[in-house]
Formats: C-alpha cells, sequence, structure tokens
C-alpha cells in the first residue's frame, strides 16, 4: 500500500500513475473535496510550445505529453493556441516567435478564419496548433472519480498519518526553498464573443490569455505577483486583467464577471517542480504555473521511483527473514 499527502493535482496524477502500475493507492487530504487545491484556479492550459517564452526546455519536453495523458480521464479541447498582439506591440510578436517553437505565422485573414470573432482586429498572429487545454476543476473531478473506481480510497476531510511515502502538499508542505507566487484570476460568461480556443494577448506590461470553459463563459488570467497574500483579487489587478479582455474584443465589455479567484502557486527559485526528500518523507513540488501542463511527466517519476523502493524493501525484508 502506498500512501499519499494530499488529494491536489500532484497527488492524485501520481495516485492514477501508480493505479496503472498495479499499487494500491490511500490518498489523504485534509480539506473536503477540491477547497483546498490552488488548481482550481488554474487556466488549465496545456501549451507547453507557448510555455517555452519564458520557460526551460524542460518544460517544454516534458509538457508535450500532458495532452493525451488527461485525455484517458478528462475531455481535452486540441485547438491550439493562437498568440496575437496590438499593431503598436508587434515587436512583443516577433520576440515571442523567435524563442519558441511549433508555431506558424497567421495572417489578418487566417486569424478571422480561426476565430470569427476576431475578424478584422488582428494583423498577425501565431498559431500552435498541437496546443490544448482543459476545464481544471471538471478534470480534478474526473480524475478522483476514476480513481475511487479503480479503488483508491481518497480520504478527504482526514489528516495525513505521521508515515507517509509521498507528500504533495504545495504551499502548506515545509520545503527549503518553497516560496509563492500569486495568481489571479476572473471568469466572465459572454455568450455573445464566440471564443474557441486559448487566446494569446501580447502586451509589455499587462499579457492576458483568454481560456473558453464553454456556454458562453471563459477564463481570463495572466498574474505573477512574489506574494503570499491569500486575499481576493485587488481592485488593480482586476481592473489590468478587464482592460486586457476589452483590448482583446470590445465585446468583453459587456460580459458579465461570475466569479473572480486569487491563490498561491508553490515554486522553487528555477520555478521547475522537484522530487526531493525532506523530513524523510519523498515530496513532490513545485508545479509553479505549469500544474497541469507538467504534472502527468512528475507523477510519473513520482510512480517509477516508489515502485522502485517499495521493491527495494521487500527484497531486503525477503533476504533477511
Amino acid at each position: 500500500m502506498i500512501r499519499i499527502a494530499g488529494a491536489g493535482l500532484a497527488g492524485l496524477a501520481t495516485a492514477w500513475e501508480l493505479v496503472k502500475r498495479g499499487s494500491e493507492v490511500t490518498v489523504h487530504d485534509a480539506a473536503e473535496p477540491g477547497a483546498g487545491s490552488v488548481s482550481r484556479y488554474a487556466g488549465g492550459m496545456l501549451a507547453p510550445f507557448c510555455e517555452g517564452e519564458s520557460a526551460p526546455e524542460d518544460v517544454v519536453r516534458m509538457g508535450r505529453r500532458a495532452a493525451a495523458w488527461w485525455a484517458e480521464t478528462t475531455p481535452v479541447t486540441r485547438r491550439g493556441t493562437l498568440v496575437v498582439a496590438p499593431p503598436r506591440d508587434r515587436s512583443e510578436l516577433t520576440r515571442f516567435a523567435r524563442r519558441t517553437t511549433g508555431h506558424q505565422t497567421v495572417s489578418g485573414a487566417e486569424i478571422a478564419a480561426l476565430e470569427p470573432a476576431l475578424a478584422g482586429r488582428f494583423s498577425q498572429g501565431l498559431f500552435f496548433a498541437e496546443e490544448a487545454h482543459l476545464d481544471p476543476r471538471r478534470a480534478l473531478r474526473d480524475l478522483a472519480a476514476l480513481l475511487q473506481r479503480r479503488g483508491v480510497d481518497i480520504r478527504y476531510s482526514t489528516r495525513a498519518p505521521a508515515q507517509v511515502d509521498l507528500v504533495c502538499t504545495g504551499g502548506a508542505a515545509q520545503v527549503p526553498e518553497l516560496r509563492p507566487v500569486r495568481g489571479e484570476m476572473a471568469l466572465l460568461q459572454a455568450p455573445e464573443v464566440g471564443i474557441t480556443r486559448t487566446l494569446r494577448l501580447l502586451h509589455p506590461r499587462v499579457p492576458l490569455y483568454l481560456v473558453p470553459r464553454g456556454a458562453g463563459v471563459c477564463m481570463i488570467g495572466a498574474t505573477m505577483i512574489e506574494s503570499g497574500s491569500t486575499r481576493p483579487i485587488t481592485l488593480r489587478s482586476l481592473s489590468e486583467l478587464l482592460n486586457a479582455a476589452y483590448a482583446l474584443h470590445p465585446g468583453l465589455a459587456e460580459a458579465s464577471v461570475i466569479e473572480t479567484g486569487a491563490g498561491l502557486r508553490p515554486a522553487f527559485p528555477d520555478n521547475l517542480p522537484r522530487l526531493l526528500r525532506h523530513d524523510g518523507a519523498l515530496h513532490l513540488n513545485g508545479l509553479y504555473r505549469h500544474g497541469f501542463l507538467l504534472a502527468p511527466a512528475m507523477a510519473a517519476r513520482a510512480a517509477d521511483l516508489l515502485i522502485s523502493e517499495t521493491c527495494h524493501a521487500d527484497h531486503r525484508q525477503r533476504h533477511t527473514a
């Protein structure tokens, strides 16, 4: 039996990798289902190539398997990512293209063909056809339900025992060098603006991403603030996000703001996730802004290590018996 502390993204993903390898798993989480996970505020973008603009090559490489992995458990929308910029910020588009791969340059007419709602708004963009997105909240629900059907005991509202095999408690873990990075988002109801794929609006000061959720709902976000504050979204951040959304499409000015949120994403100094030993336990942490993108690869690594250690422990016990 392998015991995991934390039923958030990292814990559930690792549990699934362990189940696929034939292990018995119990997951403990002190919170109610979904309540303790910062992933509920995530964009759900499976966009390894776009992340390569600011992230190391390891993020691109590990993230390329994410869409196929998530499609095993939850609906994944494979319509790519469209990156655009206002004419005055064309240099940002050039810079983004230079720092990324996996894209093609598209004209204004091609942008209109991809997203009719953007017709006449942008003369040039970048299209990352292989990228995808999902609904983070549904993905976590679907993954938990699948695990339970496969016999995994997920004990919500239950503190983990003192001895577990893997700790996946995010910012709650007292791990050296781990820091919180605040992210803020808003959900908009905008039935008159039909966007079907992830959009990124480049701006030197307030970049924006928009991810459609279906039924006229979309999520906007982009903030990365070096802060541990857990207060609700600030007026400044919300104003900047909404202004950027209006620049993307004026029709969003009539959208209803149906939810706002802020979460703390755990990150290490290099902004890359780690598997490490601390206080006698194995920890998977530091997914930063790449949670849904990198969780599959990191979960596979964690599962391989846990199974290897379990096999070695069983061998030692048989040898000494």
